[in-house]
């Protein structure tokens, strides 16, 4: 049965969230343009209207550094839909007072309301993130975050194109409309609020410590409990400082370098904007719906490789000015340039979408808002630091706009391979990723029967030396595989295992010590709430029949009666790296290359005085003839 993440958006327990946050972003953006737009409809001074652009940004910013680690602890305490509802509601009163500063063409009153509109964008923050593993499965996680980060970057580019064209097209009546326009949105925004669902709160009785200062240190400590999710917090701070160069030079890049106004702004900002969109929604299908970290690292490389190519498309000044769209499309190069442009999008989506979904993935639930409040303090440092360091190069050290994209292209690459060398975890996916979806197409079915959190057992048929990497590219979690140890010992392979922490095992008479600490391991992972995955046939098949499980899953049930997830592979005995054919013919290519490949898991067993024989009976069943 195939699976669309476009499916949520029929759906109640998604779809009114995600017109939420779309309309929140859009309302953000139509009022943050809005006010530069009456700056200039009201002929304010080239300075005076250059200290408000610049006041705006660190106005709209400042809530997130001194409200985020409240804002996390609220969204931990209250119920989710009930916090979302009152969020839009403090929107709308927001935007009266943003109605009545337009009308008067009062601005130091848009400026209290930019600054409350930053205090609502902090509320709202940990609770639009918390709330997706709250209503979404497990395997829903990626494709609804892809949502949530395409709704998000078009909101963002259709607010400043609709922001701008107020007091362009509205004549006398702009500020009227600007004011209509901002109080109908967060009205819109609040209506559509009262049809989430109830949702429940993570943490009731949690006890809220109102001191920002001290909060904030603990909530940052909570981000970096486990390696790789502190990570994944730094990944998605980097993907706001790399927005945040981008967002501050394409005004210039525009006319400086492409030769076009404002037209052309938008026209790049919104190559910019859709290839990020697209490369968000294209996660789900490319992680064959789990959490596939593997996608951050091709992410990452990708931006540096389309950042450079930038770079080398145009980097000096533009031949001719005054080009409208259709005249730059015409100019030399001017294709490579927006295939940049949707590239770097592009990947941009991939890198990111998978980390804010490891993040729901591997935090507590009681725990996530508060991560989530903490990775908006960082995202925050991140967007000041880009911010001033533009600003440095481009006014003292006097650099050109492709000199920074090169610069950020450098600096991207050397981040990138700074991460994946702390976090091994995220290149070992992504070598996996790449070798199992080049080999194969998987079809996975019942995998929701794995159970979100807490320890289990699972048990699988054995058939080729890939069976580890192809069920960890289907399940969710990571899974702590037993393998044989000369499997383990596989080069290339081996460096895979060992960052996945895999368990090697021996036979009693081969290496009985070995195989004590194998079993304590297993023990220790199972006591820890860890999956592990073993292969109870102890060997490849040698003639694709699935061969008598040994009683070893019944001395791991012993010591620790876990649920047991039957699994069986289906289609991979004629594959790349069985025993079907001689040494030589399993380095060949399939027979069939990217041959389908069915994973298939059955309900949980309970693990007290189940049998070897039993489980051996439903992994048959499961696996039918499809050796």
């Amino acid at each position: 049965m195939s699976h669309s993440q476009f499916a949520l958006l029929r759906q109640r327990r998604f779809a009114p969230f995600f017109t939420v946050q779309c309309l929140n972003a859009f309302n953000d953006n139509v009022f943050r343009q809005g006010i530069i737009g009456l700056l200039f409809w009201l002929q304010v001074p080239e300075s005076e209207r250059g200290l408000y652009t610049q006041l705006a940004p660190a106005i709209f910013i400042l809530p997130y550094f001194l409200f985020s680690a409240t804002a996390g602890q609220i969204a931990e305490k209250m119920e989710k839909a009930k916090l979302i509802r009152l969020a839009m509601l403090l929107g709308v009163a927001i935007m009266l007072v943003a109605a009545l500063g337009f009308v008067t063409h009062h601005l130091p009153l848009l400026l209290i309301a930019l600054f409350a509109t930053g205090v609502h964008s902090t509320l709202f923050g940990p609770v639009k993130y918390s709330i997706l593993p709250a209503v979404l499965h497990p395997r829903e996680l990626t494709g609804g975050n892809g949502l949530v980060e395409m709704g998000t970057s078009i909101s963002i580019l259709v607010g400043m194109i609709v922001g701008g064209l107020i007091f362009s097209i509205g004549g006398a009546y702009s500020p009227w409309l600007a004011a209509a326009a901002v109080l109908a949105i967060a009205t819109a925004a609040w209506i559509a609020a009262k049809l989430i669902p109830v949702v429940g709160a993570s943490a009731p009785d949690l006890r809220i410590n109102w001191n920002p200062v001290t909060e904030t240190v603990g909530v940052m400590k909570l981000a970096r409990k486990q390696l790789a999710v502190r990570n994944a917090v730094l990944g998605v701070s980097w993907f706001w400082f790399v927005g945040t160069v981008f967002a501050a030079e394409l005004p210039d890049y525009a006319p400086l370098n492409l030769g076009g106004g404002n037209t052309l702004y938008v026209f790049v900002l919104a190559l910019f904007s859709i290839g990020t969109g697209l490369g968000a929604v294209l996660c789900e299908k490319l992680s064959a719906r789990t959490v596939e970290i593997g996608l951050v690292p091709l992410g990452a490389f990708g931006i540096s490789v389309f950042l450079f190519d930038l770079y080398f498309a145009r980097s000096g000044a533009a031949p001719v000015g005054g080009l409208d769209i259709l005249g730059f499309m015409h100019q030399p190069g001017s294709w490579r340039i927006a295939i940049d442009l949707v590239g770097i999008g592009l990947f941009t989506g991939f890198f990111v979408v998978p980390l804010f979904a490891l993040i729901q993935s591997r935090t507590p639930k009681d725990e996530l808002s508060r991560v989530i409040g903490a990775l908006n303090i960082q995202n925050s440092g991140f967007v000041v630091a880009a911010s001033l360091i533009c600003l440095a190069l481009r006014e003292y050290l006097h650099w050109t706009i492709p000199q920074i994209f090169l610069a950020l292209a450098v600096a991207n690459t050397l981040v990138a391979i700074w991460i994946f060398t702390i976090v091994p975890e995220f290149l070992m996916r992504f070598l996996s990723w790449v070798l199992v979806r080049t080999l194969y197409r998987l079809r996975a079915r019942g995998i929701d029967h794995i159970p979100d959190e807490g320890a289990a057992l699972i048990v699988c048929n054995h058939v080729s030396f890939m069976d580890a990497l192809i069920l960890s590219a289907s399940i969710p979690r990571p899974v702590r595989f037993v393998m044989y140890y000369k499997i383990f010992n596989i080069p290339v392979l081996r460096w895979i295992f060992r960052i996945s922490k895999a368990i090697p095992i021996a036979g009693a008479r081969e290496n009985p010590e070995l195989m004590k600490r194998a079993f304590a391991e297993i023990d220790a992972a199972l006591a820890e709430g860890e999956l592990v995955g073993i292969f109870p046939e102890g060997a490849l098949t040698k003639d694709g029949e699935i061969a008598p499980f040994k009683s070893g899953v019944e001395k791991i049930l012993e010591q620790r009666p876990v649920p047991v997830i039957p699994m069986a592979l289906r289609g991979m005995w004629s594959s790349m790296w069985s025993r079907r054919d001689s040494k030589l013919h399993r380095a060949r290519l399939p027979r069939r290359f990217r041959a389908h490949v069915d994973v298939v898991a059955d309900a949980p067993i309970d693990g007290h005085g189940v049998t070897s024989e039993t489980l051996e009976a439903k992994v048959r069943e499961l696996r039918g003839d499809a050796a």
